[in-house]
C-alpha cells in the first residue's frame, strides 16, 4: 500500500482539488445566502450587508447567515471525524457512528427534550448531546477493554448503538401524550438547521479548532494504515495515537450532533470520495474535508430548502445511501 504520492501530479491533484472544493463552498454559500422565502437581488443582498434594508438585513445576519456557519461547521467537524476513523480501522466504509457517537448525542438530546429541560435554555441540549456521546464512547471502550483491536471496538458499537436506538424508542413511546415534545424529538433525530443562531456558532465554533489538531496526525496515521507493528517499527506510539484520534473524533461529532442532529453518510461519503480523488495522504486529506465536508453539508441543506423543506439528515441520507450500496457493491466485485 503506498503511503504517499511525492509526484508533482499527485500534489497538483491536491491543490487543485483544495482550490476547486473551496470555490464550490463559495458558490454554494452564496447561493444559500440569497436563497429563500425571500429571495435576494444582487442589489437587496448590498442594502442587506449595508443596513438599509432593514427586513432583508435581519433575514441576513440572524437567519441565513448563522445556518450557514452552522452548516459548515457541521459538515467540517462530520467529514473529519469520518476520515479520521476511516484511518483507525483501516477501512473506507468506516464512519463516526461505529463507535456510537452519532447515537449516544441522540439519545442524551431526546432524554433531555422528553425531560423538558431543553426547554430551560439554549444550552441544555447541546451539552446534553456532548454528554451522550462521551458517555457512549466511554461504554464502547469500556465493553472492549481487554482487546482493543478494531475489531472489539466495532463489536461493542454495534451492540451500543442497538441499546441506545432501543432508549430513544423507549423515551417517544413513554412520553406518547407530550406530543409538542415528541415532534422536537423526532424533528431533531431527523437532523436539521432550522432555527440555528448565533448562539449555536458559538457551541460549532470549536470544531474548526479541534480538526485544525489532526494535521500532525497525518503522518502518524499514513504509517498507521501501513499495520500496527508496521506503525511500532517506525517509532509511532499505537496506543496515544489511537487514543488521540477517538478523543478528537468523539469531540467532532459529539459538536456536530448536538447543534444539528443526527446527520449520517457525511463522515463516509465525502473522505472516501476525496481519497478516490488524492490519495490516502493524511496531511492532503484533513483541510480537504474540512471543505469539502462544509461544501457537502451546505449543498445538502440547500437542496432541501428548494426541494419544499426537507429535513437536513434525509438529504444526506438520500445521497449518502445510495453511494454506500455503490461502495458495497464495488467491494463485492
Amino acid at each position: 500500500m503506498r503511503v504517499e504520492r511525492r509526484g508533482p501530479t499527485g500534489k497538483a491533484l491536491a491543490d487543485g482539488s483544495l482550490w476547486l472544493a473551496g470555490g464550490l463552498l463559495a458558490l454554494l454559500a452564496a447561493a444559500a445566502l440569497v436563497s429563500g422565502e425571500v429571495p435576494f437581488t444582487p442589489a437587496r443582498l448590498r442594502a442587506a450587508i449595508a443596513g438599509e434594508d432593514e427586513l432583508a438585513a435581519t433575514i441576513l445576519w440572524q437567519i441565513r447567515l448563522p445556518r450557514l456557519l452552522v452548516a459548515a461547521l457541521v459538515g467540517a467537524g462530520l467529514a473529519s471525524s469520518g476520515l479520521v476513523m476511516q484511518a483507525y480501522f483501516r477501512n473506507h466504509l468506516a464512519s463516526p457512528g461505529l463507535l456510537g457517537v452519532s447515537s449516544g448525542g441522540a439519545a442524551g438530546a431526546v432524554i433531555a427534550i422528553a425531560a423538558g429541560a431543553a426547554s430551560l435554555s439554549l444550552w441544555f441540549l447541546p451539552l446534553a448531546a456532548i454528554a451522550g456521546a462521551f458517555l457512549a464512547t466511554a461504554a464502547v471502550l469500556g465493553l472492549a477493554r481487554g482487546g482493543v483491536g478494531t475489531e472489539r471496538l466495532l463489536l461493542a458499537g454495534v451492540a451500543l448503538n442497538a441499546l441506545l436506538g432501543a432508549v430513544t424508542s423507549h423515551v417517544l413511546t413513554s412520553h406518547a401524550s407530550l406530543y409538542e415534545r415528541n415532534g422536537q424529538i423526532l424533528f431533531w433525530l431527523l437532523g436539521g438547521l432550522e432555527d440555528r443562531t448565533w448562539e449555536h456558532v458559538v457551541v460549532a465554533a470549536p470544531i474548526a479548532a479541534l480538526a485544525a489538531l489532526l494535521w500532525p496526525l497525518g503522518r502518524p496515521m499514513d504509517l498507521l494504515s501501513l499495520g500496527v507493528d508496521e506503525a511500532r517499527s517506525l517509532g509511532v506510539d499505537v496506543r496515544r495515537l489511537r487514543w488521540a484520534m477517538v478523543g478528537l473524533s468523539t469531540l467532532l461529532t459529539a459538536l456536530a450532533t448536538a447543534v444539528a442532529g443526527t446527520v449520517g453518510f457525511v463522515g463516509l461519503v465525502v473522505p472516501h470520495v476525496l481519497r478516490l480523488l488524492v490519495g490516502p495522504e493524511h496531511r492532503r486529506l484533513v483541510p480537504l474535508s474540512l471543505v469539502g465536508g462544509a461544501a457537502f453539508v451546505v449543498g445538502c441543506d440547500l437542496l432541501g430548502r428548494s426541494a419544499g423543506g426537507l429535513r437536513l439528515g434525509v438529504v444526506t441520507a438520500l445521497v449518502g445511501a445510495p453511494y454506500f450500496l455503490w461502495l458495497l457493491r464495488r467491494t463485492e466485485r
